[in-house]
């Protein structure tokens, strides 16, 4: 079955679906996007990531596309006409089409919505997180507004570039004080030596990853400390365990960095407990 996109009003055929050239996402990276799982045929946290949408957007001044029943409708019909029980849809919002200048175009200028939807493999998935992944640390290089979900994206594809060539699967950035920040993709978490789960405040340099906020829930359920604040590149490197979580892998032990390994090397009992336990707890919604 060909995969179907829905572009700005239509459900086209994937490999035909297009947007203008003067769009202001191609020209500008003037837009921003959401990146929600699919599991089981349910869609994940889709309140939390439709209320980050709204914020992006607002961040922005860009209009919302539809109301949020109607835009919901859309997300199930993507997800459906592409028959997708496990994996994900992406949907992309810019500022519009209009003739190329720096300048925000007129109000009254249709935005652009892009959305499409396809199949992950549960198997590949599970593999990795059974081995773990590897990580390299790179300086953070980034624009100040990474709490912005924009399609502006370069320096993340550049970074993931750079951890592919090192034989690495994320990127981890430092920041200019020696403090993780976050992953190209993901955001970063570790468990310290007293046990407890840490991670980066997301009142700035991050973006407030909806699955961090999931996992938040499943650390309070679980009756896991959390504490919220910044960690150094070498306590990474000496905590008990290290993990990344996004909404399309949810919990990935990293068990080596920069060709060190972490901890025994093998995926620690934290991460495995967390992810076991996050669906359960996280909101889903019928397709």
């Amino acid at each position: 079955m060909s995969r179907i996109a829905y572009v700005n009003g239509r459900y086209l055929p994937h490999a035909g679906a297009a947007v203008h050239i003067e769009d202001r996402g191609f020209q500008f990276a003037d837009g921003v996007y959401e990146v929600c799982e699919v599991r089981h045929g349910l869609i994940v946290d889709l309140t939390r990531h439709l209320d980050r949408l709204d914020r992006s957007l607002r961040e922005l001044a860009i209009a919302q596309p539809m109301s949020r029943a109607a835009l919901t409708a859309v997300i199930r019909e993507v997800v459906r006409r592409n028959r997708v029980r496990n994996g994900l849809f992406y949907l992309q919002v810019t500022r519009g089409v209009a003739r190329r200048d720096h300048v925000y175009p007129k109000a009254e200028t249709p935005v652009s919505l892009v959305i499409t939807a396809k199949q992950t493999d549960p198997a590949i998935i599970a593999a990795k997180n059974a081995k773990g992944l590897k990580a390299i640390t790179l300086p953070d290089n980034r624009w100040d507004r990474v709490d912005i979900k924009t399609v502006g994206l370069l320096p993340n594809a550049m970074a993931r570039q750079a951890a592919k060539e090192a034989g690495a699967q994320e990127a981890i950035y430092v920041d200019a004080d020696g403090m993780v920040t976050e992953g190209a993709a993901t955001n970063v978490w570790i468990v310290d030596g007293d046990g407890r789960l840490v991670t980066r405040p997301a009142d700035h340099g991050i973006l407030r990853g909806i699955t961090r906020t999931g996992i938040q829930d499943v650390a309070a359920k679980l009756g896991i400390d959390i504490v919220e604040r910044r960690f150094s590149r070498d306590e990474m490197l000496a905590a008990r365990e290290v993990f990344i979580t996004a909404a399309t892998s949810i919990c990935f032990p990293i068990v080596e960095i920069d060709g060190q390994t972490v901890a025994n090397g093998h995926p620690g009992a934290m991460a495995e407990r967390i992810r076991m336990a996050f669906f359960d707890v996280a909101e889903k919604t019928a397709i």
